[in-house]
């Protein structure tokens, strides 16, 4: 048997050993070991540390560890876990997410928007009491998560991101500042937890959780699966999805109770005509060129094609124009004008997919607006009025999907959006909130509205 010592040097781990390894021999057959010619020894990706150690123990090699020398620290936090809170919270600290190596503390947690994700993710933090970082995508996810967990654990919280580069035992990262230092502080966490971890399957964030070495790994999401499949990426990075709670499971007793309504509007002859022209312009390409879309995929390689086949090109932009109808549609406008009178006494969020409806529908109803133009400080004012009932609606494109601390809202109101079930997921967990801070109390209502015989009417139902 070989004297072993595992260092941690940039996103990579070191393998020095007395004698010559036989890697084959060892138990876990996925590890990623490859010999580096510069140093003369061997080495593996940060991410597989644990499993790797573990394999080496296992095969009965005396291994001298060097990886991680982190402190405990006494972190206590004043939350109390719900009862589905914990079940998730033992669904992740049981083992489930380890693949048969490595620490038991590995996976995804899928939970609806309003369940109480962030808690979980501290009460995690509270169990290990080890240095921690957490990743978002936001700056107001970061605000949000630095202040939360100052205020829970009373202690110094590191911030990467929004003008700050400093590095605390407990610290919070956009996933851009992630990005760029995870090899530099691989060896500093021993957890990291990834919000709205489905980001993590981006082709570049994807080197976070490959360069950091944190053997323990959670991932908070409302919809972890993801259209490209990238998901699998994540679950090979961080585990697997290990517990599930849908909106229904809590709708009702830890959320508020819903209605969705769907009411489909005709478009004016104006816009029929105009709408068949642009979509039978797409359609007859599809049909010329043998093209059918069944996945993203097969889209995003029509797009691909654009950029050398003038044709492709014209049927995207009619396409494009075909949707802008449909987004634009003057008898949604109409039917919008009666929701918001009929919810005079309600919260309500308008969800659009164009800035330009936005803006529209602000200066038609007086309705203060959020966009990606909107400023920061401009943007959390609005949401302060809506949050002390000065505002009773606000009007949004995509912004408030995510990543930003919306108030309570009872009603919302769906004018177009993707395909995604993510995205109506994450637009319903707006509303679901529970109110007057009683469980189950009240009862929230989404509103969809969908062109009638068009292409949205196929988009509403899958996203349904």
């Amino acid at each position: 048997m070989a004297n072993v010592t595992l260092t941690f040097e940039d996103g990579t781990i070191r393998v020095t050993s007395d004698t010559a390894l036989d890697t084959d021999a060892l138990p876990d057959t996925n590890l990623d070991i490859e010999y580096d010619p510069r140093s003369e020894t061997l080495r593996a990706p940060a991410f597989q540390y644990a499993a790797l150690r573990d394999a080496l123990d296992a095969a009965g090699h005396d291994v001298t560890d060097d990886v991680l020398a982190l402190p405990t620290l006494d972190l206590d936090s004043t939350y109390r876990l719900r009862e589905y809170q914990q079940d998730a919270l033992d669904a992740w600290q049981s083992g489930d997410g380890n693949a048969g190596s490595g620490p038991p503390e590995r996976g995804v947690l899928e939970l609806p928007t309003g369940s109480g994700k962030t808690v979980i993710g501290i009460a995690a933090m509270e169990a290990l009491g080890v240095p921690t970082l957490v990743v978002v995508p936001t700056i107001d996810l970061l605000t949000q998560w630095r202040e939360e967990l100052t205020t829970e654990f009373d202690r110094p919280v590191g911030q990467l991101g929004g003008g700050e580069q400093r590095v605390e035992d407990v610290t919070v990262a956009t996933y851009d500042s992630a990005y760029l230092r995870a090899a530099e502080l691989g060896d500093c966490f021993g957890l990291i937890v990834f919000d709205e971890v489905h980001h993590l399957g981006g082709e570049g964030y994807r080197d976070i959780a490959r360069l950091l070495a944190a053997p323990a790994r959670l991932g908070l999401t409302a919809t972890f699966e993801r259209p490209d499949g990238a998901h699998e990426v994540v679950a090979d990075l961080l585990g697997p999805l290990v517990h599930r709670i849908g909106v229904d499971d809590l709708a009702g007793e830890h959320l508020a109770d819903y209605d969705i309504k769907r009411l489909t509007v005709a478009l004016t002859d104006e816009e029929r005509e105009e709408y068949e022209r642009h979509q039978s312009t797409f359609t007859d390409y599809l049909a010329s060129s043998n093209i059918q879309l069944r996945s993203g995929s097969d889209y995003q390689e029509l797009v691909k094609r654009s950029g050398t086949d003038p044709r492709a090109r014209e049927a995207l932009l009619a396409k494009q124009r075909a949707r802008e109808i449909t987004m634009n549609a003057e008898r949604k406008v109409e039917r919008l004008a009666e929701i918001l009178d009929r919810h005079r006494a309600d919260r309500v969020i308008v969800f659009t997919a164009s800035t330009d409806l936005v803006y529209r529908l602000s200066e038609r109803f007086l309705i203060p607006a959020i966009t990606h133009e909107t400023g920061a400080n401009e943007r959390e004012a609005i949401l302060q009025r809506f949050r002390d009932g000065t505002y009773s609606r606000v009007v949004t494109a995509n912004v408030l999907d995510e990543g930003v601390d919306v108030p309570d809202a009872n009603v919302g109101v769906v004018l177009a959006g993707s395909g995604s079930e993510r995205e109506f997921t994450q637009r319903l967990g707006r509303i679901l909130r529970p109110k007057d801070g009683e469980e189950g109390a009240g009862r929230a209502l989404l509103y969809e509205l969908v062109t009638k015989d068009t292409a949205e009417e196929r988009v509403a139902r899958r996203r349904r």
